[in-house]
This record gives C-alpha cells, sequence and structure tokens, in this order.
C-alpha cells in the first residue's frame, strides 16, 4: 500500500503529493483540506487515483475560467480546448460546472459570434460552418443566423452589402480587368447565393445567365446534405403551403438555352432537328454538362416541371440530373433526379400454344432451357416529371416561382440526353375512385359480360431496366408454362423492386365497359410489409387509389384481383381495342415510414457520437461519467427520437398490421430508449447493445426500401368471370416437386448453358469460372449470342472450385480456360487484400501458358494499365491477362467532418493531424491492415518489395524499415483498430474516415440508405515528395484470367481471352452484371476503356481515375507468398502485448525478411534459377 512521504507547498499555493518518496501529483488547498491528508499515511490505489482525478478535475475548471476570461466560448468549443489537456471526465465536468454557473450559452454564444463574422464580411453559409466547427448544433446555429438576418430592417439585405464590400475591397481589379466570372466565382466559394452576387456584380448582361461555375454547382450538389439552408421537399411545400397553383402552362425550347458548357468549358452542343419524329430542335445535353435557360413567369406560384428528352445513347444506366433555380438547390431532392431509358426483352414471335395462351418463341439452349433474353434499348420520345430518385415521395414534385424571369439550369451528373423542351405547368391528379365511378355511371359505362383477356406477365412490351427481364421458376405447378425437367422463361419480377422501375404489358380488349384486373402473383421476398405499384393504364392513373396499390405477403403464388381495403374489386372503364397496363414501384405508406426511420437513424447516430465523446467506445462500466451533466440536451434528444420512433411504429402498426416481423427492430430500439430516458447513465453498461440496435434500424430501413413483386400473368375480365388458379392443389403440388426431384439426379447443374461436344472438325473449349452462378450464366449467354457465332469456337463453361485447379489440371481433368482466378487460397473476396500469386505461381510449374509467346499480346496489353500486369508476370514471361482491378480509395463523411470542422487530408502528417482531433471527439481513422496499405506506404516512400534481380527481399533496405515502423505505430502510437469492419464504423460515425478498397463505394450505395448523401470518396492521402509534389502511389489488385499448359487448344484459347478481355466485352459483362444484380454488382473491371463505359456518375468516375495514375503492381516471384505472410507476422509481432513486447519493429522485420529470403532461395533452387549474390547470405545475429 503505497504511502505518503511528503506534502510541499508550491510557489502556486498547491500542495505536492509525494508517494514513497516520488512526485505523484498537487492538489488544490480546498481539495486538499477537504481530503484531511498527514504524511505517513497510508492509501489505497483507488483513493489516490480517486485524488488524482479530483486535482485534474479541479484544474479543469480552473482552465476554463482562464479561456472565458478571454472570450466567450460555446459548450464544444470549449470541451475540445480543455480535452487537449486533461481527460475527458475532467473536461465534461468543467463545461458542465461552468454552464451551471451561467458563463456558457450556446445560443447567446451563436448569436453574438454570428453578428461578429457578419461584422467581418462572412456570408450566411460560412457563418454556419463556423458556428457549427466551434460546436454549435446545426439547429441553435441556424436559429442565429435567421434572427441576425431578421434584425436587419434597414432595406438592404446584410448579406448584399458584404457581397458589394468584399467586391469593392478585393475584386475591384479583377472586375475591372473583365474577368468577372472568376470573381463571382470566388463568391460562391465563400458561400453567397446567386442572386447575391448578381445583386453584387450588378449584372447587366441580358444573358441571364448565372455567374456560378460547373463547379460552383458540382460543389452544391456535393455538400448539399450537409448545408441546412437547403430544406428537404416536405419543409419545401410547408413553406409555401398558401402558394397558388396557376393554371399556365410555359414551355421553353431547349434550343433557346442561354448557357452551355461541358466538363466547365463554354462549347456549342449538338442540336437535332425534327429528330426520331419530333418536330423542332433538340439539344444533345452531355454527361458532364451545364444548360441554363430563361423563362418569363406570368403568375408566381408552384409548378410542375416536365421534360420532353429522349435517352441518347450512353453507358446504359438511368440519366441524372440536378436543377437549380436562379443559382440555388430549391431543396435537396432535385441534387439527383433520375429519367429512365427504356428496354424490351429482344424481338420474339408470339405463337398461340396448344393450350390456346399466347406465348413468346424464346431462344432454347441445346438442353432445352430457354435462354435468358437479353434487354435492349429501345429509345423513344418521353415525358417525365421531378420525382424524388430515392421514392421517399410518390407524387410529382414542384417548384415556387414568383412572377418574373428566372434561370433554369441543369446540370449533368450522368449519361447523355436529347432535350426538346422544359414545360411548367400543372397536371391534373387522378380523383378518388368513387368519384371516378360515379361520374362514369353518370357517363352511361356499363359492366362488361363474360369476357376475360389473359397475358403472360413475361411477355413485357417495355421496362425501365435491364434488370427486369423474364425469370424462371420452378417453384410451383401454378405458374405457365412450367416444366420439372426444362427452364422456362415464365414469370417476371424477382428484381422489380426498386422505385421508380415500370414494367408495361399490352393487351386488347372486344368491347367497351367495366373491366377487373386480376393477376397471379408472388410477394415471398419481404414478409411483414406490403409492397406497392403504381397502376397506369393507357400512360395515365385512372383513379387515386391506383398510385399505390398494396400487395400483401405470400408464401405461394396466388391469384387477386385488385381491390380496396374492403375486398371490393375496383372497376376500370376501357374502351374496345389496344391498351397499356404500366406497373411502377413506389413505396406507397412505407415512403413516410422509411423516411421516419431514417431520420430517427441519423438523430441516434448523432446521439451516440455525443456519448462516445465523453465516454469512448468502450467505457469503464463503474466510472460515473456524469452524462447527464455533461449532456444537458440528452434526455430531451432521446424522448424526441423515441417519439419519431413510436409515430413509426404506430404507422407501420396501421399499414402492415400488429404482427409484422418489421415491428421488432423497432420496438427494441424504443424499449431500450425507454431505459436510457429513465437513467442516461446506463449508457455506459448499454453502449454496445444500443449501436447493435441502431445498425439494425439502418439494416432495416435496407430491407424495406426494396419492394419486389414477382407476376405470372394477367386477366382482364368481366366482373361475372372469375379466372382460376389452375393447377394448385395438394395432389399436383405433389407431383411437381417429385418430378423436380427426380430430374435433380440426373441433371449436371455445373453445366451451363448449350453444352457442345467436340470433334476433330469442331475446336470445343472448357472453360472454368469459380465466382458465382449469376457471373456463369451470363458469361455463357454471352458466349453463345458473340463468342461462338464470330469465331465457330464452342465454349463449355463449368462453375467450379478453383481449389481444385492445380490438382484437376495435373490429373489431366482440367479446363482449357480458366477466368476470375483468385489468389492461391481461392478466395476471390481474399484478394481485394492481398496480392494475386496464382498465375506467377502456376506459371514457374509449367501449368499455365506464358501469354507473351503469342503474337499480338503487346497489343492487347495495352487494354490495361501496366500496374495490373506486373503482378501475372516474372522474368519477361506474363502469365495472365487481368481481369479485373481495384486499389485503395479514401471515404469520408461529409456530414460528421463539417460538424467538427476538419478538412479532408490530403497529406499522411495531415492525417496524423486528423487522427488528434478524430481521436478528442473520440472518433477513430479507419484502415484495416493489409497488404494494400502497406503497399501504399511501401511506394510513397520509394521503397520496394524486391532487389532488382528479383531474386531477394528488399525489405530489409532502410527506406522499407522505415515505412513498416510507420505502419506499426498507426496501430500501436494511434491506436487504430485492427478488426473491426471499418465500413460498419463508418455508418455510425465512428471512423468518418476510412481508407477501403474503392468498391466498398458499391456497398454503401445500396446497403446503406441510412448514409445516404452524407459521404463521399477521394484519393488516399499522399507523402510529400523534395520537389512538393504528393505521391499518392497504392498498391493493387485483382483476378485473373490464364490458359492452362495442358490445352490442345492454345491459339483458339487465347482468342478466347483476347474477347473476353476486350473493352465490348466487358463493357457488355458488367452491365449485365449491374443490370442482374444491381450497382453492389457492379464489375471493377481491368479494362480501361470499359470501366470508363460502366454507370459511374462523372464526378466519381474522375476520382477513380485521379488515383489511378498512382496505382502500382506488387511483383510476384518465386516463393514470394512468403512475403506479406511474414511481414504480417512481424506485423502482429509489434502490435501485440505492446506492454510485455520489446521486439523493435527493424528486429521483427529483418527476423523476417531472412525467412523471405530462405523461401525465394529454395524455390529459386526448384527451378533451376540462379540466386541472389550477396556477401553475406547468414541470419543477422
Amino acid at each position: 500500500m503505497p504511502q505518503l512521504t511528503q506534502i510541499k507547498e508550491t510557489k502556486k499555493g498547491r500542495m505536492a503529493l509525494f508517494f514513497d518518496g516520488e512526485f505523484a501529483f498537487s492538489l488544490d488547498a480546498d481539495t486538499f483540506a477537504k481530503a484531511d491528508l498527514h504524511e505517513e499515511d497510508l492509501l489505497e490505489e483507488w483513493q489516490i487515483e480517486d485524488l488524482r482525478k479530483q486535482s485534474d478535475t479541479r484544474r479543469a475548471l480552473d482552465k476554463a475560467m482562464d479561456y472565458l476570461s478571454l472570450r466567450d466560448h460555446a459548450a464544444g468549443e470549449l470541451y475540445q480546448k480543455l480535452c487537449r489537456k486533461f481527460d475527458e471526465h475532467s473536461a465534461a465536468y468543467a463545461v458542465a460546472r461552468a454552464g451551471e454557473l451561467g458563463l456558457l450559452n450556446d445560443a447567446d454564444f451563436a448569436r453574438r459570434r454570428a453578428a461578429e463574422l457578419l461584422r467581418k464580411r462572412k456570408s450566411r453559409r460560412e457563418i454556419l460552418l463556423d458556428l457549427t466547427a466551434k460546436g454549435i448544433d446545426r439547429d441553435t446555429a441556424a436559429e442565429a443566423v435567421e434572427a441576425l438576418y431578421a434584425e436587419a430592417d434597414d432595406g438592404e439585405d446584410p448579406e448584399l452589402a458584404n457581397a458589394r464590400a468584399l467586391v469593392e475591397r478585393h475584386y475591384a481589379a479583377k472586375l475591372a480587368a473583365g474577368k468577372r466570372d472568376q470573381v463571382a466565382a470566388a463568391l460562391a466559394r465563400r458561400g453567397f447565393s446567386h442572386s447575391v452576387i448578381r445583386a453584387a456584380l450588378a449584372e447587366e448582361s441580358t444573358s441571364s445567365a448565372t455567374a456560378l461555375t460547373n463547379a460552383d454547382y458540382q460543389q452544391i450538389v456535393s455538400t448539399y446534405s450537409i448545408d441546412a439552408s437547403i430544406p428537404g421537399y416536405a419543409d419545401y411545400l410547408q413553406r409555401y403551403e398558401d402558394a397558388a397553383y396557376p393554371d399556365v402552362t410555359v414551355t421553353v425550347d431547349a434550343d433557346t438555352f442561354v448557357r452551355y458548357e461541358d466538363a466547365g468549358i463554354a462549347a456549342q452542343p449538338q442540336v437535332f432537328e425534327d429528330y426520331e419524329g419530333m418536330t423542332g430542335k433538340s439539344v444533345l445535353t452531355g454527361e458532364e454538362s451545364l444548360t441554363e435557360w430563361v423563362v418569363d413567369v406570368p403568375e408566381s406560384g408552384l409548378y410542375d416541371l416536365t421534360l420532353l428528352y429522349y435517352p441518347y445513347a450512353g453507358k446504359n444506366s438511368a440519366i441524372q440530373r440536378a436543377f437549380f433555380v436562379d443559382g440555388k438547390l430549391p431543396y435537396s431532392e432535385l441534387a439527383m433526379v433520375d429519367f429512365n431509358r427504356v428496354w424490351v426483352n429482344g424481338a420474339y414471335e408470339e405463337y398461340t400454344d396448344e393450350n390456346g395462351i399466347v406465348v413468346r418463341k424464346w431462344d432454347k439452349d441445346n438442353q432445352g432451357n430457354d435462354l435468358k433474353p437479353s434487354p435492349i434499348e429501345q429509345p423513344e420520345w418521353c415525358t417525365h416529371g421531378l420525382y424524388d430518385t430515392n421514392g421517399y415521395i410518390s407524387d410529382e414534385m414542384s417548384i415556387y416561382l414568383e412572377a418574373g424571369q428566372h434561370t433554369l439550369t441543369l446540370l449533368s451528373m450522368r449519361e447523355p440526353m436529347l432535350l426538346r423542351s422544359i414545360t411548367l405547368s400543372n397536371h391534373s391528379r387522378p380523383a378518388a375512385y368513387a368519384d371516378v365511378k360515379a361520374a362514369g355511371d353518370a357517363a352511361g359505362h356499363q359492366d362488361t359480360t363474360g369476357v376475360s383477356v389473359r397475358f403472360e406477365a413475361e411477355n413485357a412490351v417495355k421496362t425501365s431496366s435491364q434488370m427486369l427481364y423474364p425469370v424462371q421458376d420452378q417453384s410451383s405447378a401454378v405458374v405457365y408454362p412450367m416444366s420439372a425437367r426444362y427452364l422456362f422463361n415464365n414469370s417476371i419480377g424477382s428484381s422489380w423492386k426498386n422505385a421508380g422501375q415500370w414494367i408495361e404489358w399490352a393487351f386488347e380488349v372486344p368491347q367497351d365497359g367495366y373491366y377487373e384486373i386480376s393477376m397471379v402473383d408472388k410477394q415471398n421476398f419481404v414478409r411483414g410489409i406490403d409492397v406497392y405499384r403504381k397502376i397506369m393504364i393507357d400512360g395515365e392513373v385512372p383513379f387515386a387509389e391506383f398510385n399505390a396499390q398494396p400487395f400483401s405477403y405470400t408464401q405461394t403464388w396466388r391469384i387477386e384481383t385488385l381491390s380496396d381495403e374492403d375486398g371490393n374489386a375496383y372497376r376500370v372503364y376501357l374502351t374496345a381495342g389496344k391498351h397499356t397496363l404500366r406497373m411502377e414501384v413506389v413505396l406507397g405508406d412505407m415512403a413516410n415510414i422509411i423516411a421516419q426511420v431514417q431520420d430517427c437513424v441519423q438523430q441516434l447516430n448523432n446521439i451516440y457520437r455525443q456519448v462516445i465523446y465523453i465516454t469512448g467506445v468502450a467505457p469503464d462500466q463503474y466510472r460515473d461519467y456524469q452524462l447527464t451533466a455533461s449532456l444537458p440536451k440528452l434526455e430531451g434528444e432521446l424522448r424526441a427520437v423515441q417519439a419519431d420512433i413510436d409515430s413509426a411504429i404506430a404507422a407501420l402498426e396501421k399499414t402492415a398490421g400488429n404482427d409484422s416481423d418489421k415491428l421488432t427492430v423497432l420496438r427494441t430500439m424504443s424499449d431500450q430508449l425507454d431505459e436510457l430516458i429513465e437513467d442516461q447513465e446506463r449508457f455506459t453498461e448499454v453502449l454496445s447493445s444500443f449501436k447493435t440496435n441502431v445498425r439494425a434500424c439502418g439494416n432495416w430501413i435496407t430491407q424495406v426500401l426494396a419492394q419486389p413483386l414477382q407476376v405470372d400473368r394477367f386477366y382482364i375480365h368481366a366482373a361475372d368471370t372469375q379466372p382460376k388458379l389452375d393447377n394448385s392443389s395438394w395432389w399436383e403440388s405433389l407431383a411437381h416437386e417429385t418430378e423436380r426431384l427426380y430430374y435433380s439426379f440426373i441433371i449436371d447443374y455445373n453445366k451451363v448453358g448449350n453444352v457442345a461436344e467436340g470433334d476433330t472438325e469442331n475446336v470445343v473449349l472448357t472453360l472454368w469460372i469459380g465466382t458465382g452462378r449469376d457471373q456463369a450464366n451470363v458469361i455463357k449467354s454471352l458466349i453463345d449470342e458473340k463468342f461462338t457465332p464470330a469465331t465457330g469456337i464452342s465454349v463449355n463453361v463449368q462453375l467450379v472450385d478453383m481449389n481444385t485447379l492445380l490438382r484437376a489440371t495435373l490429373a489431366g481433368e482440367g479446363p482449357d480456360v480458366a477466368i476470375q482466378v483468385a489468389n492461391t487460397n481461392g478466395i476471390a473476396g481474399a484478394v481485394l487484400n492481398t496480392g494475386n500469386d496464382t498465375p506467377v505461381n502456376y506459371g514457374l510449374r509449367n501449368a499455365v501458358l506464358d501469354l507473351t509467346q503469342f503474337e499480338d499480346f503487346p497489343e492487347i496489353a495495352k487494354r490495361f494499365n501496366e500496374s495490373a500486369i506486373i503482378p501475372f508476370s516474372f522474368d519477361g514471361a506474363t502469365y495472365a491477362l487481368p481481369d479485373t482491378q481495384t486499389w485503395l480509395m479514401m471515404f469520408y463523411r461529409k456530414d460528421i467532418l463539417a460538424e467538427i470542422g476538419l478538412e479532408v487530408p490530403q497529406t499522411w502528417d495531415e492525417v496524423k493531424v486528423a487522427m488528434s482531433i478524430l481521436s478528442k471527439n473520440q472518433m477513430e481513422f479507419g484502415m484495416l491492415p493489409s497488404e494494400q496499405v502497406f503497399a501504399m506506404l511501401l511506394f510513397q516512400n520509394g521503397g520496394r518489395y524486391y532487389t532488382d534481380d528479383n531474386a531477394a527481399s528488399a525489405l530489409d533496405e532502410d527506406v522499407a524499415i522505415n515505412v513498416f515502423k510507420k505502419y506499426c505505430e498507426y496501430y500501436t502510437d494511434y491506436k487504430l483498430d485492427k478488426e473491426t469492419s471499418a465500413e460498419e464504423r463508418f455508418r455510425t460515425g465512428e471512423c468518418p474516415i476510412i481508407i477501403s478498397d474503392y468498391t466498398t463505394y458499391n456497398n454503401l450505395q445500396v446497403s446503406a440508405p441510412d448514409i445516404l448523401g452524407l459521404w463521399d470518396f477521394t484519393t488516399v492521402p499522399g507523402t510529400v515528395q523534395a520537389d512538393g509534389s504528393i505521391d499518392r502511389s497504392t498498391g493493387t489488385t485483382g483476378l485473373a484470367d490464364i490458359i492452362m499448359s495442358a490445352t490442345k487448344h492454345p491459339d483458339e484459347s487465347w482468342e478466347f481471352l483476347k474477347w473476353w478481355t476486350s473493352t465490348e466485352t466487358q463493357t457488355l459483362y458488367g452491365r449485365e452484371m449491374e443490370s442482374l444484380m444491381g450497382a453492389s454488382a457492379r464489375v471493377a473491371t481491368a479494362n480501361t476503356e470499359a470501366l470508363a463505359n460502366l454507370s459511374w456518375p462523372m464526378r466519381d468516375y474522375r476520382a477513380l481515375v485521379e488515383q489511378m495514375q498512382y496505382v502500382r503492381g506488387i511483383p510476384q516471384v518465386p516463393g514470394g507468398y512468403y512475403t506479406w505472410r511474414n511481414i504480417n507476422n512481424a506485423f502482429y509481432t509489434i502490435t501485440t502485448d505492446t506492454a510485455t513486447n520489446n521486439t523493435t519493429p527493424r528486429e521483427a522485420l529483418m527476423d523476417k525478411v531472412y525467412y523471405i529470403n530462405a523461401e525465394i532461395n529454395y524455390k529459386r533452387t526448384e527451378f533451376g534459377l540462379p540466386l541472389h549474390q550477396t556477401e553475406d547470405t547468414t541470419k543477422e545475429e
């Protein structure tokens, strides 16, 4: 037990305490007196620690008083300052105590600070950003700014006065020199709005084009989600709830544009006249264009904005545009509006089969199965309004315009669009069914009798997406056509689930009158909720209820008639003749619920960050963090978010019933909030489960956003003719399942598509694929459609475990070609973190061909980055072509960085500063250890893996040792997490900056709707070079395509590889995979031209290309598989048990280099290669 051996008063009047002869700490006089301490006292360790905390708490409070005596502080700002000198608990106590004494008031501080900044000529936006950086929450900051501007009643806008003053003081010379655009851009970067900029510059131009640059508009789109001045559509509408809906139509012809830029440069767009049957001139707006028009609005009010456009040839993805009015984004939903393309599932003959049913004559493989039709784009002129891309708002969105002249700006985000006109008007909304039916009855409409028209759902005439094609369903004898032996295209809709996707069918009825609509469908994908469809007849929604028709969950196929909630069938009036039926995915009653839960998740993540700001992510359960005192608003925030969740629960109960399993997650979250409202100090006990529950709510959004519905057939029929569900009895189902079981024993499901037999005249290649059945099906389809007809070479595709590749080859059972081959552990996913050593490993064993033997190899190699080929080459030979190529990028949370006032780091020195700031906020920089991370640091610092002759490791060089030391320090000194998913912590906000493979982009787009719009990605941090430049080098890896040396058809195999890796094929494959599985399956193709052809938004593609120029390949050598294995072992030697481990990074790495070189020497000897010549090959003692 420590003894208090000496008490000594310091010059500052504090009492210094010495335990066992050594100075420990000092206490202020009050604390010392209360402790009643005497020399020779024996104290427990916990008593000493308690005294130390009391001392730190008092010192923190004294320092807080010092800071406050100099100037006012926001609570968050004061806390951050104190955390630089004291622990979080002491800092939190000091802030809370200062608040109790009336020395801290965020609202007062915000008002004073805002006024001070206004005097310094800051813009409204700059003031908001400054206040949030000082720790003021967004609502308080916004209130302060609004109050400040409301006080200005002298007739001039303070914002405009500041802009004019800045122009006069700083930009007068540039204006005089005619550099008006530069001045406008400078003011825009300072946060001034377009209207203010125009007024400040006293614009006299008659063009009325805005002064903002393309980059300025891109910046607005990039930051809208964290800009408090840009409302959501609901708030925007509420602002104009009393506005009129003028009965006015204003059409702006596309060729009357006043400004057109392409990639930020003034240009002249292509103008087409009378294009594809459309009279007049149409303007082609490119995928990096900015176009502006001036419109004269005769009457103030809310207007629907409609585009008449033609989906011009592009990358086959949805067209995306952002809309601005007078240089401003009216509301956040206009930052991204989708415009669909039009697709058809090929041109197939229709005929009436033996059962009298009209079916299509699909192409078949030689096993008798229907081939999946390849969607073909069939562009047509389309009319489309402004709709929410995320689907949270089902109705068409409007914009408010004052009477007078306005500038409309259309910013291209993705894909070209041919535009004929923009129309401002007000569309009539459909009336309720009862009113429509009553009006029809009054007009003399009658029920039809004895009529039933059937059409198969797979015979759709148009779709909005490549993903919407017929599927082959053998699950039930109900589906038509059906076979237990063969796969038939017999339904549609398994991928029909994203808001805005539509399918259209054509049908014909024999007489005028009322009809009912019945359908055979199945919704067994999403349990516990209804899915919704907007239903249109001949392009119009016939009545309001069809804006969102619900379809409930069912485990089996069913027949249902479209009805109201009481089961009364809707009757739709049709004239005799041809009609169309279109069904579009909408969120219906779920829209508001999902939006509400998404907002709750953001609130909960914000609460979580506030709590860990004080407790850290692993709080001591026995420590009193005084959360109530430190976070006085916490209880109110918990109550507010619980009220929102309970509101969502009530709405979901009304929509889906009390038994919906989708209620469980929300109820669990609400129950935990109950506990925390009762006692906020319980956060230290339940923080981990709180985080888990918040993440579950985020995943809940992903689940319910999907609205799948599979359809087999439709009936348009009279009320007196009710269709029946054929083949649905128990005995028929049993017979069907028995037959399926029988065929499962005699059919080889590993063989995909057409299966060819080789002979002396016909060459048949065997192709192995190890990634997945979806990939194999798409590849086989492309082979049969493109490769075999062009070359006469047949290819049998087999889906296999690539772990068996070498063994099968040695046994004479291997393929001719293998594609999408991963590293030697055979796990495709693992190739993201380690190099792919399979091609060189096999090549040295003469198991695969050296592709440089083919005469046109140099030309084919130009398809790829050199860095993609390096890992597959050794000693002048190249054993594979790259299939995919990925590299690291830096992802960051825009909302959190803005909240804590942190810029995106550009260099590793800035990363270290960012780590410190994040640490003060109880957050982390996310970077899981991997070979890609080590290679990034090694290459940026001029290091290398191997010597010039590739015969020995170069990791014993000083530069490599220093890099290894830095690599380890990130996980020892900076305490970076080595195991927990960085992607998950990115979602919760624990890691607002992460370094990760660029395919993380696809995952976040699809699986993280709770942070949609709140994140971005950019190049990795770099290392500053001697000349001041920044080297952003990073490693790369990917899958490989190889030709086995045992093949009897090397030339034909090479022809196949050339075709497979070509720009055309890789583009088709990438688009097919994305159409089949969505954005998460976007292919990381190694073909650089094909990568440019995929559906990346242009801004994001530019970021990828910028990083691509720094990508470097990780070389492979005989025995090279030992390199990363031993680097990783050395890393964990250093970063594990750091308290007791005395090994230095140099010692650990040098020890492993010996083993690396030993393995390289062993393998070089085995393969008959010369050894590295060195003066000392013995292990360093």
